[in-house]
Formats: C-alpha cells, structure tokens, sequence
C-alpha cells in the first residue's frame, strides 16, 4: 500500500502498486512548472501528493539535463538537516565550514535540475529558507514540493491535489469504471480477493463506499483490504457504523481529516493486540526498517548493548501496567498481519533484502497510540537509539573486513533512523552521553562513505552536551578533526586532534591517543608539512599497534608514510611500505585501506615512471573505491590516472603509430580531468588547497593542453566533466560509455564548468565568502536584427496545435531551442522537433519567417 517506495539514493520512488489515472493533475503539474520555477502541491493527508509528485516529475525528466532529485523530509525532524538532505540527494559531499545552505547554492548555479522536496509539513521555515534560496541564487533549478501547507514564498505556485471524483451512486453508473476511485478500490481488492472486478450490481455500492470515505486515496486503500472477510455491502454496512462513533468527538476538525481518521482508527480497531502494540512501537521509525530493527525497538526487554547509562532499565520499569512482553515471534506474527491489513509496507531494500515501512499518516496515528501509556515512547526510543548503538559498534568492528559494501548500504539505508538516535539522545535529559557515544562509533562512516559534514554536525552538539572528560569526548574530538576537510577548517580539526590526544593520555587510554595522532599527521600531510608528516608516521608505525587500535588506523598510519615518501620523491621506501600493508588488508579480506595502498603504489610508480604499473595500481584503486562509494578517492585517483595518461601518451613508439597514441592517450586525460573536477566540484574544488594535490592535477592538464591543442582539450574535457561519477570511473576502468549517458550536460560549478578547467580553483578572498567565479568563455557577439523577411502567407489550411503555438510564440520573442525548452519544461530534442513540425506545416525556411508569422496573427 501506499505506492512507492523512497528511494534512499535521491532518485524517484519506486512504484510498488498502480497509479490510477490522474490526468487532469499531471497535465496541470505540467503546466505549472513551464510557468513557475517553484510550484506546490498541498493537499491533506493520504490524499496521494508524493505519488503524484513523483509521477510529474518522471513525465517532465528529460527537460533537465542534470537530472530529477528526490529528497524526502518525512524521518527528518531537525530543521538543520534540511540543507544536508538535498546535498546528500544530490551526491554532494561537502567538506567546506561554510554553511551548508550557502555551499549547496553554489554548487547548484550552473545546474539545470527538478528538486523535488517530499513532506514539508512539519519543516516549514527551513523549507521555506532552502526554496528561497535556490530560487534567488540560481537560475536553472525548479522545485516541485509536496506539503500539507504552503510554504509561504512569493514565487510558489499552489496545486490543490484534490481527492478522486466520484460518480453519484444513485445516478448513471453505466461509465462508472472511468472514475479513479472505483479503479482504485477495485484494484485493491483484486489484490486480496483475486478476480474482484467492477460489475453493474456492485457499482452503485462501491461508488457508495467511495464517497463515504470521500474519495481519499489512502482511506480506499484501507478499506479495500477489508475485502478479504467482507463483501462490498458489509463493508460499506460497518462503516457506516463505525464512522457515526468515530467522526462524531471532533465537530471542529476537517471532514476529510475526519474521515481519514476514522479509516486509520477502524483498521487500528481490526488489529489484534499484538499488531496494536507493534504498531504503536514501530511508530519511532521514521523510515524503512529490516525486520532485525523491529524485534529490537518492539522487544519489551531491551538490547544488550553495554551502554553508559542504565535509563532503558528505568524506562521499562515506567512502560505501563498491561502492556505485553513481546518476544521475537510475536513480532514477526504482527509484522506479517500488518502487512496483510496494509498498514505495514513491504519493499525491498538496497541490499537486496526485506525492509518495511509505515505510511506517515499511519506512523502519526500510532505514535499518539504509543503517548497513551505512559513512559511507553521513551522507552521505546531508548530501544531504537541502544539497537543503533550496537548495530553502529558491530559495523565499526567489522569495518576492516570484507564486509565493507554491505555495511555501506545498511548504513545509508538507516541513515534516517540513526538521526532520530542522535536527536533523541541529545534532546532527552539523561541521554547526552549515549548520543556523544554513537556519534563517536560512527566516526567511519562519516568519513569513509561521504558524510563528513553531518558528522561534525552531530559530533559539534555531542561534544557540547558532554563537557566532562571521558573516552567518549575523545573519540568524539578526534573524530571531528578527521572530518575537518577545507583550508579553513585545518586549523580547528588539528586543534580537536590535539584535544583528544591530551585527553586520552590523561584517561590511559591508548588506542584514542594513536587514533588521534593519525588525525593530527594527516592534517600536517594536507597542509603540506610533508618533512614533519613523514617523521610523524614514521614514528606511528614504528610504535606499531597499540591495545584497542582500529585496524583501519592502523593501516592508514602506513598508507599516509607511503604517501609523504612518494611525494618527497623516495618512491622505494613507499612501495615497500605499501606491500606491507597490503599482506595486512589481504588478511582481512580490507577494500577501502587496501584502495588507498594502490593508490599510493600507483603514485610511487609514477614517480618512477613506471607508468604501466601505475596505471595497473590505479585502475584497482578506483575499482575498490568503487566498491564502497569513497568519492573522495576516486576523486583522488582520477587526478593521478589522468596525469599518468598524459605521461603515456609522451612514450608512444614508432613514427606514425606515436601520433595516434599521443592523441587518444591525452584525449583520455583530459576525459577524466572533466570528470575528476567533477568530482571534485562536489567535495572541495580547491582540493583542500593542498599543493602536493593539486600538482598531479596541473601536470595532467598541462601536458594534454599542449598535446591537444586548446579545442580538442577543452571538448575532450566537457565530455567528461558531462558524465555522471560512476560512468567517469567505468571510462578510466576501460569501460564502454553508456549510449544513455553520451549526451551533453552542463557541468557543475568550480572548476568543471562550462569555460573549461582551471588549475585551481580561487581561494575565498576571506572566509565564510564564496570563490570569485571562473571567467566565461567568450560567447558568441549577438546577431544582429534580422531584416523583416519576405513571407508568403501558409494555406488557411493550416492549423498549428496548442504545443506548436506555444513555441512558435517564444520564436517570436526571440528564443533559442533551449530557452524554449527551459520555459516549457521539456527536452532541447523536443523543442527543436517542434520548431521543424512548425517551419514544414507554414511551409517557412527559417526563424524569422515564423517570426513575422506571429506578428502578422496578432
């Protein structure tokens, strides 16, 4: 029930049931968005806005060359997240301490895209402040939201999204079956009781049934799944009745609202005790959840967890007279009749496997269920934030394994249900200190898998909710100064090391203090102190592993040794440095440390100018990063492929075939320049400032410019500055180019921009200030006026449709195809088949003619 399932990736909901027809809506979504750049959809309810939602945007994807975003706002309460959700939707991964809504604007300038903003309701000043600000400080991104009430901004368009019409029951239902709440009840229940269809003696008491629950989409559903026990009078019978006792205590109240309502508390009615309880406990969730999530938030016993506080104990103690102990099997019975009345949902998550979800409306209702018994919500939440605890510490422990892509994605997959962990635990007295905890445990995945500015926002308000010095501030410090990644945060993240690095010394605590001198050395490796780098970790493996060290840490001590040597040039010492760790991370069955041993081996063979094994060492890099989504490091390594593509092309031989090699060897660098500043462009264009970085860079780019030639540099480039990250990186694996993706696309902001590249992007003039812009490329000097030009009338015979008179208007205003195409939301390819159906039917030769044409009509 319910539609679609979010897609956690950014992308459009999967649809998991029918859409029933809503032509009239979608044509005016449409309709609007060629109009306005923000318009949305209000509605109560279970009224069917996010479906609808997704399905305009699905129509109108092609008009926007940087694609559709999704971001769904409904597990999210903290209005400071907002700005990080769409950056987390749009694969944005920003290290920068400037603001986060300010940095998302500037990387969406030169970006021509839908954001599509899901269940604004309960954020509505940061919805509002996130509108506002991409319509000011863009031009090329529309927004589409879905919210039970207007945001409140000038330039929205409303669209009411009405509930399904209904026919009379009483009158001609002979066309009834055109009507999509009968479609939709219909195809409900044919999903319970197989064979159920629309018939002439069934129609009048469906369109009945429809109307009582006043064609709202959600309360059809509802009742459609009642089907399995009733017939269509029956139900209709006992809701009847039921709706006279539950409509009847709020007079005030909407009567959709109403309505809705009583659906919801009658499905509620019909549940057993046990489904009662489950759903009233699930209700904490804010997402999608695997049935291992269930049992534990559920469970009246909570999680062993080993936790610092002993608040779950008194909680349960507090959880009210004569609510049920439920065991795991009791769980899995009321999670399968949930979903059998179709109030649970059932989909399949990213790894494969079976997660649930409970609608919104739904999740409301039983989180009033849940307030009822007293104490019951907080230890309930107390279940969910302890379960996250020790699914955070089972991930961490198994993070230097082979387990690495599968915790990637479970992960991400409970990243809404790890922010209500945090803010319960930071916003409740007497859990502070489990928040700075897990916050701390999670300190690789805030790191390793892209999420470094979220982290620091949850790691700032731990580490101010827990001033006393304990491990966990430790951890927390340090963990905070890994995830400092910009120039004007180095400064801090070093300062936090050092912190940590004191406090751990004075708690005994080893392990913390050689975590937290990796932090305080690679800081010095990015800030270019590459002599005291080097004598920082050579110290740090020298000591070896200390009692409690991460294997991960430890093996990055010596992947960032061999990097100091091999940008000090003392390419022997880093290979063997590297070998070692690599017999270390094949051990483990390690991806993401063993990435970086081959990167670090492919700059140690470029330095020797062994480029075929540096090339070899750093297609493997790239293929692990890959693996576990590191868009740092395949930024990384993409910089360093394309220098050593360049190189090769230098060392082609023979005469004729030097030519052609030279040519499609520094073609290919400049291809994954274009998309390693792509990448780039989403992280930190400036490469944190490093000089070290940014020479691979300059020197890649240097010597294909010269190859190539400014032209043919700059369209090899494009195309891969055009490219999509994962496609970028099957290029440099030696992949075919998917035929879908061979198209142009505006490239992003920083250095990857339409101008081409620079060689490093301009440093703020202080911070906290946006980088002055890269100059544009010189444009073509506008045309001049056309002379009126000589037109022979068309035939009277000649008609143009609604669409075709549209553009032929915006010819006339002066337009090119792709203005055209950005106004009516629709594809370039589109607009410039309109424009020839146009120029043959008046029979025209060129613009200007139909031009003229419009003038001559009006």
């Amino acid at each position: 029930m319910g539609g679609s399932a979010p897609g956690g990736d950014g992308h459009l909901p999967v649809e998991t049931t029918s859409f029933v027809d809503r032509r009239g809506e979608l044509a005016e979504g449409r309709e609007l968005l060629a109009r306005a750049r923000m318009v949305t959809l209000t509605g109560p309810g279970g009224v069917g806005k996010t479906r609808l939602a997704g399905r305009i945007a699905s129509r109108v994807a092609r008009a926007f060359p940087d694609g559709v975003r999704f971001v769904h706002l409904s597990g999210l309460r903290d209005p400071e997240l907002v700005p990080l959700a769409v950056a987390d939707a749009l694969g944005l991964h920003d290290h920068s301490a400037r603001p986060a809504l300010d940095t998302l604007v500037e990387r969406l300038q030169e970006r021509r895209l839908l954001l599509v903003v899901d269940n604004c309701e309960h954020l509505l000043p940061a919805c509002a402040a996130l509108a506002g600000a991409l319509l000011h400080g863009t031009t090329g991104v529309r927004i589409l939201a879905t919210s039970r009430h207007r945001l409140g901004l000038t330039e929205e368009h409303l669209m009411d999204v009405r509930p399904l019409p209904v026919p009379d029951p009483d009158g001609d239902l002979s066309a009834a079956d055109g009507y999509p709440a009968l479609a939709l009840f219909a195809d409900r229940a044919a999903a319970v009781v197989p064979g159920f269809r629309l018939t002439a003696a069934n129609r009048s008491s469906v369109a009945r049934l429809c109307r009582r629950l006043d064609g709202l989409p959600l309360a059809i559903e509802l009742a459609a799944v009642r089907m399995r026990v009733l017939d269509v009078d029956q139900l209709l019978a006992r809701l009847d009745d039921r709706y006279r006792l539950l409509t009847a205590g709020s007079p005030t109240a909407a009567p959709r609202h109403q309505t809705l309502r009583a659906a919801v508390a009658w499905s509620h009615e019909l549940c057993g005790e046990a489904e009662q309880s489950v759903w009233a406990r699930l209700s904490v969730l804010p997402a999608s959840f695997d049935l291992e999530t269930a049992e534990a938030v559920c469970g009246r016993v909570g999680t062993d967890t080993d936790t610092d506080t002993d608040t779950d104990g008194d909680a349960d103690a507090d959880a009210g007279e004569g609510v049920p102990p439920l065991q795991p099997y009791d769980i899995l019975d009321a999670v399968a009749g949930l979903i059998d009345k179709s109030v649970l949902c059932r989909e399949t998550g990213p790894d494969g496997g079976v997660r649930y979800r409970l609608l919104d409306t739904l999740r409301e209702y039983g989180l009033e269920r849940l307030r009822e018994q007293p104490g019951e919500e907080r230890a309930t939440r107390t279940r969910l934030r302890d379960w996250m605890q020790h699914r955070a510490a089972t991930c961490e422990r198994d993070w230097f394994g082979p387990g690495q892509p599968g915790i990637v994605t479970r992960l991400r997959a409970d990243q809404d249900t790890l922010r209500a962990a945090l803010d319960f635990s930071l916003t409740t007295p007497g859990e502070a200190l489990a928040g700075l905890r897990l916050a701390g445990t999670l300190w690789f995945h805030w790191h390793a898998c892209g999420a470094p500015r979220e982290g620091r926002y949850w790691l700032d308000r731990a580490l101010a909710a827990n001033p006393e010095p304990t491990p966990a501030r430790a951890r927390a410090l340090w963990a905070s100064g890994l995830l400092a990644g910009c120039p004007e945060d180095l400064t801090r993240g070093r300062h936090r090391a050092g912190q940590a690095r004191d406090l751990a010394h004075r708690l005994g605590d080893a392990a913390e203090a050689a975590h937290a001198d990796y932090v305080i050395g690679v800081i010095r490796l990015f800030s270019d102190d590459l002599e005291g780098a080097l004598a920082h970790f050579r110290a740090g493996v020298d000591r070896g592993r200390v009692p409690g060290q991460h294997l991960s840490l430890v093996g990055l001590d010596r992947v960032e040794l061999a990097c100091a040597l091999g940008f000090l040039g003392r390419a022997d010492e880093a290979i063997a440095v590297c070998e070692e760790t690599r017999r270390l991370c094949a051990d483990h069955g390690e991806q993401w440390v063993l990435s970086y041993v081959e990167r670090m081996l492919a700059l140690a063979h470029t330095v020797k100018g062994d480029w075929e094994r540096a090339e070899r060492h750093g297609r493997e890099a790239l293929r692990l990063k890959l693996a576990v989504h590191d868009v740092v490091g395949m930024g990384l390594t993409l910089d360093l492929l394309a220098r050593i593509a360049a190189e090769r092309g230098s060392l082609a031989r023979g005469a004729r075939d030097r030519v052609t090699a030279d040519r499609g060897a520094h073609e290919r660098a400049a291809v994954l320049l274009g998309g390693a500043d792509r990448a780039w462009a989403d992280v930190d264009p400036s490469r944190w400032g490093s000089a070290a970085l940014n020479a691979t860079r300059r020197a890649a780019e240097d010597r294909a410019r010269r190859a190539l030639g400014r032209t043919a540099f700059r369209l090899a480039y494009d195309r891969g500055a055009a490219l999509p990250l994962a496609d970028v990186v099957r290029h440099a694996l030696g992949a075919p180019e998917p035929a879908s993706r061979r198209r142009p696309a505006l490239p992003p902001s920083g250095p990857a921009r339409a101008g081409g590249p620079t060689h490093l992007a301009p440093r703020p003039a202080h911070p906290g200030r946006p980088p002055a812009p890269a100059s544009a490329p010189h444009a073509p000097a506008p045309a001049a006026p056309p002379r009126a030009p000589v037109v022979e009338a068309p035939p009277d015979a000649v008609r143009l449709t609604r669409r075709e008179t549209q553009v032929a208007e915006l010819v006339a205003e002066g337009l090119a195809n792709q203005q055209i195409a950005d106004r009516l939301v629709i594809a370039r390819r589109t607009a410039e088949g309109h424009v020839e159906r146009i120029l043959s039917k008046l029979g025209f030769s060129n613009r200007s003619q139909i031009a003229a044409w419009v003038t001559a009509q009006r």
